[in-house]
């Protein structure tokens, strides 16, 4: 493939605010986004290295052919995108990503894979990557994803959208169901929410202020929370979501 890479000033370094800055969509052509490529294998690492650097906007500032050199130079160069290869020797794609996503969380990582395969996309995207890019990837379609995920976007097919967004309802009901609160816990935040002091409650329903101050407790305890408003806001919250 022939280079169509324009010269870039050295040292320069585009930021996601120049990307969003950019004239209908597009970086300033006087800096550099910088990348950084994981791939083992070297003509397909060779080939992407190559691509990314085609492009005036972009270049690629080293190329690992594992993930332990990738947790060793990496993070010098403090990239914008890393692209990552899902299938590499030891230690795999997915637990590089989320190893380098704990030294550079505001890096883009987008993961490269030559298959399809739902099951390990998505466990990458739990681990913290970005999204994620076949390597039958069109050049132009390459350059578009960086700017995309730059500006805040993720690129994925539509099906893993939608695993990611049930992913996320899971998890959300399974906080809910581990609220386990019992009927007299229930009253008294309920009462609460309407505004009941200790001492009315307790008239209310007939027990002693100690017993009231001993379910609150609980309450906390269950809630992980430290006081009476952010017990009322939990778990209306946690009944709202549930409903």
């Amino acid at each position: 493939m022939k280079s169509s890479r324009q010269m870039t000033p050295s040292g320069g370094s585009l930021t996601r605010s120049d990307v969003s800055a950019g004239h209908a969509g597009e970086p300033s052509s006087k800096v550099s986004l910088k990348v950084a490529l994981v791939e083992d294998q070297p003509k397909v690492r060779e080939s992407w290295n190559r691509l990314i650097n085609s492009f005036p906007d972009f270049r690629c500032v080293c190329a690992c052919a594992s993930g332990e050199e990738a947790l060793r130079v990496i993070p010098d160069h403090r990239p914008e995108v890393i692209l990552m290869d899902i299938f590499l020797p030891r230690m795999s794609g997915i637990e590089c990503t989320a190893r380098l996503k704990e030294q550079l969380p505001e890096t883009q990582i987008l993961i490269l894979t030559a298959m399809d395969d739902q099951e390990l996309v998505f466990m990458a995207l739990e681990a913290g990557a970005d999204g994620y890019l076949l390597k039958r990837t069109k050049p132009m379609d390459l350059r578009a994803a960086l700017l995309d995920v730059l500006r805040g976007g993720a690129p994925m097919t539509s099906q893993i959208a939608r695993r990611v967004i049930e992913s996320f309802r899971r998890k959300a009901r399974a906080r809910n169901e581990s609220i386990r609160l019992s009927v007299r816990e229930e009253q008294i935040l309920l009462l609460l929410s309407q505004g009941y002091s200790n001492k009315l409650i307790a008239d209310k329903l007939d027990v002693s202020i100690d017993t009231v101050c001993s379910h609150l407790k609980h309450v906390f305890d269950k809630l992980h929370v430290n006081s009476r408003t952010e017990a009322v806001v939990r778990y209306m919250a946690s009944k709202q979501t549930s409903t």
